[in-house]
């Protein structure tokens, strides 16, 4: 076995990695970018080394840095991760090249799976059951449109090379088909500097349905059970689960025999993942693809089985053979991983950024996560926060203790999934386990919005009892709060200077406080237990919320609400403090940092409401920018390949034409 380990990756999966080869007794190195100077898996490593700026292409994407970096601290073996440079092979090269071990399957298993178009030529020759579709060397216009309706809409078009859902449109209406071509082709380029595509027949009601691979360089091949990550959007998996619910026993037994031939096929020596599309009705299955490295959703199968796989992907890349037997793996219980992202669900998913002003956990959950409190979420990554999982004797346990984990958990400093998440478990749909990768449309045709709360009440609340700042050592040392500032006025309103119509009117009786929001009074009593924890007593009920006050931005959060309130007392109300860039539909503004991909649009020219004319990357996903309205462009603001800040005028449209 090697003694040291570079991890090529960063977030939660370097510091995954850094803890099983920590528990091993491995030297850990991480690398960084400017971005991740003080990220936590720097903080966890042995040792770290710089590899350049912010963006991926400077370089975690930059094999020549990696390599520098493992030769500069004597790393004998790279492990990269998942994403980045996982399945490149100029990365294996340069390992081979320098001596250091490779933690991943043989270069020429990974470039057949690489390839979406090569690997289903080979898991038919394996007798693998493969969708219908084109995958031939015509990669014109014409020939894939010919192919499509040869198929039959609907159809699926998709990048031979990489995953995550880029470069992949479905396609319903014929009208749809040269658009649908034209965007995937130029997402996979970007993404994966291949731009070729092929076409398969779009399976309807599908669920994904998956396999854990364990191979070794002796011969042994074995499986670790099914995973179902029908839960989806823009092919972006959101929930996992192991085992799949609702399968027959035939069913199961049927996709281990296809993922053990694919995995024997090319011979497989590490951790891999052969995905498949099933029709939820008959449980017919299809070869999707092969991912030769780890998956993030790796964590279900590990809770089930009890086996480490990263410590068996070292094993294996380091020669041992597999200590294991296929019979002596058994699927106990039943676990479920959520992703934590910073976006807001309640505006299409926008991602979000900011620091992570406070972080707290559910002990009954495991926690894969590369943050604390004090960390950045860029645009420069992907927006994944943390890995949230939870087990139980069974699937109805399982999710009982993941949502209320998801309720229990604390986080202020920026939008996140957490309350979508805890919906989507508790829909019977998921309930049942019968969700299907339609599961988001079916359930929020209209968009996911959270309960209504009134977030502006508690958030004043907090601010006008909020603990004086301690004046004599008496204060500290005995923990003595003034619950209510000192030099308030009998009545005090207050607002969010973003929305000053809502007022919230506090009146101090000798009882406590009168609360009116609505134009009734209220009696309130509210103290401050903790320093994120705020006590509010209505009408005898006694509920305890978060709270985190940073300056005039005032958090509050509970089970069913997430809120940020810009809190000020009026008649020291400021209306310059107003967002200039308020929603119009004359004004299309970038929604976060992020790069302008493609302008669509000249000065003069007439525009369509609902129509794209800016196109911007930020956190690796593509956002289409619409018009909000029918008018003429009267103002561009910008050009391709600009960076661009948050609220960013881009195209100022005269809607009197």
């Amino acid at each position: 076995m090697f003694d040291s380990l570079l991890i090529a990756n960063r977030g939660e999966i370097a510091c995954r990695i850094i803890k099983t080869a920590r528990r091993i007794g491995l030297r850990t190195v991480a690398v960084y970018s400017d971005a991740d100077k003080g990220a936590l898996h720097v903080q966890m490593a042995d040792q770290a080394v710089h590899i350049g700026p912010a963006a991926a292409a400077e370089s975690y994407l930059r094999t020549d840095r990696i390599l520098e970096a493992a030769h500069k601290t004597g790393a004998q073996a790279i492990h990269p991760g998942y994403g980045f440079l996982s399945e490149q092979p100029d990365l294996v090269h340069g390992c081979a090249e320098a001596g250091i071990v490779w933690i991943g399957p043989h270069l020429q298993a990974m470039t057949s799976m690489g390839s979406k178009i090569e690997a289903k030529r080979i898991a038919q020759q394996a007798g693998v059951p493969c969708v219908p579709g084109y995958s031939g060397s015509d990669q014109s216009d014409s020939a894939l449109i010919n192919a499509a309706h040869e198929i039959g809409l609907p159809v699926m078009v998709k990048a031979s090379a990489g995953g995550g859902g880029k470069g992949m449109r479905a396609v319903f209406d014929a009208d749809e088909l040269v658009n649908a071509i034209s965007s995937a082709r130029i997402e996979a380029k970007r993404s994966f500097g291949d731009d070729r595509l092929l076409i398969e027949k779009l399976i309807r009601n599908p669920r994904h349905i998956e396999v854990q691979l364990l191979g070794d360089k002796h011969g042994t091949m074995l499986h670790l059970f099914e995973r179902d990550c029908s839960v989806q959007r823009n092919h972006q998996k959101l929930l996992e689960e192991a085992p799949a619910p609702n399968l027959c026993d035939d069913t199961r037994k049927a996709l281990y025999t296809a993922a053990i031939r694919l995995g024997r096929k090319i011979a497989y020596d590490s951790t891999g993942t052969v995905e498949f599309i099933m029709d939820a009705t008959t449980e017919d299955f299809y070869f999707l693809e092969m991912n030769t490295r780890l998956q993030v959703e790796h964590t279900v199968t590990e809770e089930i089985t009890g086996i480490d796989l990263v410590e068996q992907q070292l094993r294996v890349a380091a020669g041992q053979a597999l200590s294991i037997a296929q019979d002596q793996i058994t699927c106990t219980g039943h676990a479920i991983e959520a992703r934590l992202t910073a976006e807001d669900a309640s505006d299409n998913f926008r991602p979000d950024t900011g620091t992570i002003l406070h972080w707290s956990i559910d002990q009954d959950l495991r926690c894969d996560s590369g943050i604390q409190a004090g960390s950045a979420i860029g645009s420069s990554y992907d927006s994944l926060i943390a890995k949230l999982i939870a087990y139980g004797d069974n699937r109805q346990i399982a999710c009982q203790k993941l949502a209320h984990g998801l309720e229990q958990l604390e986080i202020a400093g920026l939008t996140t999934t957490r309350l979508f998440l805890r919906d989507a478990i508790c829909r019977e749909t998921f309930a049942k386990g019968r969700a299907t990768t339609g599961f988001l449309p079916k359930e929020w045709p209209e968009g996911w919005k959270p309960p209504a709360r009134d977030s502006l009440s508690l958030a004043a609340l907090a601010y006008h009892c909020r603990p004086a700042a301690p004046t004599s050592p008496w204060q500290v040392a005995g923990g003595f709060r003034l619950l209510q500032n000192a030099g308030h006025p009998p009545q005090s309103t207050y607002a969010d200077s973003q929305t000053p119509e809502r007022r919230v009117k506090l009146t101090s009786t000798s009882g406590g406080l009168i609360l009116n929001a609505g134009g009734k009074d209220e009696p309130i009593q509210v103290e401050w237990t903790g320093p994120h924890s705020l006590s509010v007593t209505r009408d005898g009920v006694r509920e305890t919320l978060g709270a985190l006050i940073a300056g005039k931005l005032v958090h509050v959060w509970g089970p069913d609400f997430d809120a940020v309130h810009a809190i000020t007392l009026l008649g020291d109300f400021d209306p310059a403090q107003l967002k200039e860039n308020v929603t119009s539909p004359d004004r299309v503004t970038a929604p976060m940092p992020g790069l302008i991909v493609e302008l669509r649009a000249e000065p003069g020219a007439k525009v369509a409401e609902g129509e794209t004319l800016v196109v911007m990357e930020s956190m690796k996903l593509l956002m289409e920018l619409k018009a909000g309205a029918d008018g003429r462009v009267t103002a561009i603001n910008g050009t391709a390949g600009d960076t661009v800040d948050a609220g960013k005028l881009l195209v100022q449209l005269d809607l009197s034409t």
